[in-house]
């Protein structure tokens, strides 16, 4: 039987993951895309319908509006839509309020990031079990299915470590994610994705699990370099991220993980500028009209809309991980991971690479969900479900896994294509 899926979310990544469930008529029944603002959800559909997708004839979409922080209301959209499978791809701060409506009308659970607070910032490491974890007994329970962290990182790169630890090492010791954009968007600062989420990891401080310890840095304090493949030799500062804790739990043996996220340098000079002005407190302050604001809010506000890059944006991503680790009684490396244009990806469904690769993991999960490979009825982060099913999907969908053994020659070293 065909699922109904609600999409909560329209942005520019909530763009993609409609397209391309729209794409994808075949598995799924109907599709409902929801947000705060209905125009919003109207103008993607709208996009969609100008692509003319071929489509099966029972096949519909249609657009609500909805404030997914109000679980009743979003419970309420589930039953009234018929939805089977809810993809969560609105701010990370609505996560727990959509999972309960989850829990409480029997509907499956994806999303592509974990809870946050947004009244907490540098939350003492590890803080991934602050949140959804503590749902994972109800989520059994009720036999409700809840993945987490589907995008890509978090995401595909946990099913590159699920991968790796099935097929090439009988241990690994180190897993280091490594994010680069070397593409161009041609404006003199954004974001990717939302200013709000985006600002506030970057300026939190780093935490990484090492030799076994959880350890914490200013941020942008640790940097490291890299070759990588097709887009060349890249710096790289250390983070903190979601998945840096749920491999730290999953993958067995692993002593440590830590997560790489490339700047350039007229990024950083922004960053600086906006922090040490105060534009990106988190908190409210009060202007001298007498109006209360959030200046990071306000930031966001003047800021483009992460969607609007696509048309401009040129060049490619690269995301993957390095591990090490051990294989037939030799040390071993491999680096896992893809290379997305940003050229292709809006001619595809019009959207940049950083909302693509971020939307097109949640589809390929609600559609392994649909098909019963990843209807667990209980709680999962990727890197605890078969790899193989996911890894082949993601690649039919524009997202290919490709495996590079010898990882300290240059970025022309020879690599292969894995899950074509």
């Amino acid at each position: 039987m065909k699922k109904n899926v609600l999409i909560i979310g329209a942005g520019a990544v909530g763009a993609v993951v409609a397209h391309k469930c729209a794409q994808n008529s075949q598995v799924f029944g109907s599709i409902c895309l929801s947000s705060r603002n209905l125009e919003n959800c109207q103008s993607v559909i709208r996009s969609i319908e100008a692509r003319n997708y071929r489509r099966e004839e029972s096949f519909q979409i249609f657009a609500r509006t909805v404030d997914a922080s109000d679980s009743a209301q979003v419970a309420n959209l589930i039953r009234e839509t018929g939805s089977h499978i809810v993809i969560n791809v609105c701010t990370a701060f609505v996560n727990m309020s959509v999972m309960d409506a989850c829990l409480e009308t029997g509907a499956a659970y994806i999303d592509t990031a974990v809870h946050e607070d947004s009244s907490v910032m540098n939350a003492p490491y590890p803080w991934y079990a602050n949140f959804e974890w503590k749902k994972r007994e109800q989520c059994a329970q009720k036999g409700v299915t809840a993945i987490l962290g589907a995008g890509f990182d978090p995401g595909v790169v946990n099913a590159y470590c699920a991968y790796a630890a099935r097929y090439e090492f009988d241990s690994i010791t180190s897993i280091d994610i490594m994010d680069v954009n070397d593409g161009s968007h041609g404006r003199f600062f954004s974001t990717n994705f939302d200013p709000e989420i985006n600002l506030r990891e970057i300026i939190e401080d780093a935490g990484c699990l090492e030799d076994g310890e959880w350890r914490t840095f200013p941020h942008h304090s640790r940097t490291t370099d890299y070759v990588f493949p097709e887009v060349g030799e890249k710096k790289l500062y250390l983070m903190g991220h979601d998945e840096v804790h749920s491999l730290s739990k999953h993958i067995k043996g692993v002593e440590t993980v830590r997560f790489w996220m490339g700047f350039d340098d007229h990024y950083l000079r922004c960053l600086e500028v906006f922090e040490k002005t105060g534009l990106l407190n988190h908190e409210q302050v009060t202007t001298s009209c007498g109006q209360s604001v959030v200046p990071l809010r306000v930031l966001k506000a003047c800021l483009p809309n992460p969607a609007s890059l696509a048309p401009d944006y040129t060049g490619k991503t690269c995301i993957g991980t390095l591990i090490k680790g051990r294989s037939k009684g030799e040390n071993k490396e491999v680096f896992i991971y893809n290379v997305c244009s940003h050229e292709e990806t809006f001619a595809d469904v019009g959207s940049q690479a950083i909302a693509f690769t971020a939307g097109v993991p949640p589809v390929a999960a609600a559609m392994l969900v649909a098909q019963g490979d990843w209807d667990v009825k209980g709680m999962a982060n990727v890197e605890e479900l078969p790899p193989l099913p996911f890894l082949k999907l993601l690649s039919r969908l524009g997202l290919p896994m490709v495996i590079r053994k010898d990882t300290k020659a240059d970025a022309s070293a020879p690599s292969e294509l894995i899950c074509a």
